[in-house]
């Protein structure tokens, strides 16, 4: 017996341990530990920082009914791997469970399939296993940066996080049930239900090829633990290279269709425009829009943050992270004069083509006084990010050139 095995076969314990979850949501705002402010153009941009949430550390609390948590840019710097306890979390709806029986949970895969399955976390833990290291981002993240502002989680950066996956390849479960020639889609919903009468149940889909690529899996580990409640557990679904929305929490059906999902969540709602980079003119009315899917090129300074005085030295190291959307990191480089200019970065592992990748630079100083940094990240396909930074109503898909101010000082 392995130590999942160990885990999933203690429902009882995991059960007590998050008995009190409700009660601890509720009594964050008492337990804030401080304020960070985000920086937001536009709008109230300071946040409470809180550790009250069950298995989590401090967070950035964007909202608590339900749960919006924030990871703090600084843990970025540390572990290209982001910690579970600091890893983000989003809930479209506060009706989800506080405590789940690991022995009692059963996975359903239906539709338009030959053998209807009601799958165990034993029966899962069985099968043929896989790991995949992958970022895992809000479709929103940096909202909160958009101008003219949107409406929706104002965001700054960190609703994203890194991790290794542990568990099943979704193709390895389709074959088990027997997928019929005339699949085209297949569907997928969670144990958390809706808090407005009438309203529709979370729900994602993805096209039959893609969601039997072998990439696309259902996890029910990260980072070599079992998936935090808030993360999802028991089991979630994991899409590398695509955007969270398509990351099903605590996955219960699996649903195989003969025609496109047409429901809220694919034909209304996580929709971008069609033009290049989902990028629109502020007011633009009337415009066509597909199902977001592949995240784009981005990258962060870490190691800085906005403001920070440093001493004048001959050389300042300056470190971050940079992920490739849906392919590898092939280069990341800084400027410091406006993109005028772009200094080569020293990357750090490859762990693989969906994780985020370190990388780190000596930046010459001439002297003291405002300077301010930018980042950009190539990937593997020859994506780069722009300058200009891209606007949809939604407030979805950032992914330009990122920058950082900081003051040189030579009395620092």
């Amino acid at each position: 017996m392995d130590r999942f095995d160990m885990m999933m076969r203690a429902p009882l314990d995991r059960r007590q341990m998050l008995a009190g979850a409700a009660a601890m949501l509720a009594a964050v705002p008492a337990g804030a530990q401080g304020l960070v402010d985000l920086r937001l153009p536009g709008g109230p941009s300071r946040r409470p920082l809180a550790g009250g949430f069950p298995g989590k550390g401090e967070m950035i609390v964007q909202r608590i009914h339900p749960p919006l948590l924030e990871t703090p840019m600084e843990v970025f710097d540390g572990d290209v791997f982001t910690p579970n306890d600091r890893f983000f979390v989003r809930w479209h709806w506060s009706d989800f469970p506080t405590s789940v029986d690991a022995g009692a949970f059963r996975l359903a895969v239906h539709g338009r399939v030959r053998r209807p399955l009601s799958i165990s976390l034993a029966q899962l833990l069985r099968m043929p296993r896989v790991e995949l290291a992958a970022v895992n981002q809000c479709s929103g993240n940096s909202r909160g940066l958009f101008e003219p502002r949107v409406p929706g989680a104002q965001w700054a950066h960190g609703a994203m996080g890194n991790a290794r996956w542990t568990g099943v390849r979704l193709r390895d479960l389709l074959d088990r049930a027997g997928v019929l020639a005339d699949a085209v889609a297949v569907r997928f919903a969670g144990l958390d239900g809706t808090t407005v009468e009438g309203a529709p149940r979370y729900e994602k889909a993805l096209a039959i090829d893609h969601a039997r690529d072998g990439e696309v899996m259902i996890a029910f580990a990260m980072n070599g633990e079992q998936l935090p409640l808030l993360n999802g557990f028991p089991i979630r679904l994991i899409v590398p290279g695509y955007y969270s929305t398509y990351w099903i929490k605590m996955l219960s059906d699996i649903e195989v269709l003969a025609a496109p999902d047409d429901g809220y969540w694919m034909a209304k709602a996580y929709r971008i425009p069609t033009t290049p980079g989902a990028d629109i003119a502020p007011g633009t009315k009337d415009f066509p829009t597909v199902p977001i899917g592949r995240m784009v090129p981005r990258s962060f300074v870490t190691s800085l943050r906005e403001g920070q005085a440093v001493p004048l030295r001959p050389v300042l190291p300056v470190g971050g992270i940079a992920l490739g959307g849906d392919r590898g990191v092939a280069r990341v480089e800084l400027s410091a004069d406006g993109g005028r200019s772009w200094l080569p970065t020293r990357l750090g592992p490859d762990h693989g083509r969906y994780s985020f990748r370190r990388w780190d630079a000596d930046l010459p100083l001439a002297g003291p006084g405002r300077l301010t940094l930018m980042v950009r990240c190539t990937n593997d396909a020859g994506e780069g990010q722009p300058m200009k930074p891209v606007w949809n109503p939604s407030g979805f898909m950032r992914g330009n050139v990122e920058a950082v101010s900081i003051e040189v000082r030579a009395d620092a």
